[in-house]
């Protein structure tokens, strides 16, 4: 068991194989009632607990607040609602802003965690609390492995940002898919911008990241610690790649050719000057 400071035991393998007493458990929530249910009924059947779990739903339908409530008994969570839909980012702040353990796990409703998670998750803990620069340990991508890697150890590497490297996907270090961070992060990058669409309000706190030389961790097998499930009937709000990636003609090449360099040089600049 990794060492811990006297004030809060962040890791008890006293009772249940994986008790987390130091992190909350925070999920966002829309319109999305039975993928919470799978996530919470995955956690429980992985013998996975918490010191918090903390249901941030953003104006959801009567139906689904009424399963909430309903779950709520069953699975002792802490819900925050709103009377109207604010956005994603005021539903990842104002969820946030209740927590009041060291560490935060983020996951969106409709992601699943892995059997191999739970180990995964203690071993990202040990490394928060041995190296305080850390500030935030990210678990699932949507295509590929983050460009720029250090090995940490146990199949963790850290994030590092390369200027010369041309992959667009170097400025992504921070992203809003499952993740650990301290629950100071506010503190130190700010809040999520609201009022914007997901993805930008990812982008700017991605940004910020950067910004404030954040200092994270990936996991090599970046698809292997959650599956990203959605059904027919509660599908995923993310937006799907485009399918302009996969072509290989010569002027779709050509395009994307320019486009990424643009892009290169839009995320360069917005780190120099957004704020």
């Amino acid at each position: 068991m990794y060492r811990t400071d006297k004030q809060t035991k962040l890791v008890n393998n006293m009772g249940a194989p994986y008790s987390f007493t130091g992190i909350t458990l925070l999920i966002t929530h829309y319109n999305r009632s039975s993928s919470l249910e799978r996530l919470l009924a995955a956690f429980r059947r992985l013998d996975c607990k918490f010191g918090d779990i903390v249901v941030s739903d953003d104006a959801s339908k009567p139906e689904h607040l009424d399963k909430l409530k309903e779950m709520q008994l069953e699975y002792k969570y802490r819900l925050i609602t709103t009377p109207v839909n604010k956005g994603h980012g005021h539903s990842i702040n104002k969820g946030q802003d209740i927590v009041t353990t060291p560490y935060t796990l983020y996951v969106q409703e409709d992601f699943v965690p892995s059997d191999i998670f739970p180990a995964a998750l203690q071993d990202a803990i040990g490394f928060m609390n041995e190296d305080k620069a850390l500030d935030y340990i990210r678990f699932w991508s949507l295509a590929s492995q983050y460009p720029d890697l250090k090995p940490y150890g146990k199949g963790y590497s850290q994030m590092l940002f390369n200027f010369w490297t041309t992959n667009h996907l170097k400025f992504y270090q921070y992203s809003d898919t499952p993740h650990l961070r301290r629950s100071n992060f506010f503190e130190k990058f700010g809040r999520y911008k609201e009022g914007l669409k997901g993805d930008v309000i990812d982008y700017k706190m991605a940004i910020s990241f950067l910004q404030h030389k954040g200092k994270g961790l990936f996991y090599d097998k970046y698809d292997a610690l959650f599956a990203h499930e959605n059904s027919h009937e509660e599908p995923s709000t993310m937006r799907p790649l485009l399918n302009w990636r996969q072509r290989t003609s010569f002027p779709i090449r050509s395009l994307r050719w320019v486009y990424l360099k643009y892009k290169w040089i839009k995320c360069t600049s917005d780190i120099a000057f957004m704020r």
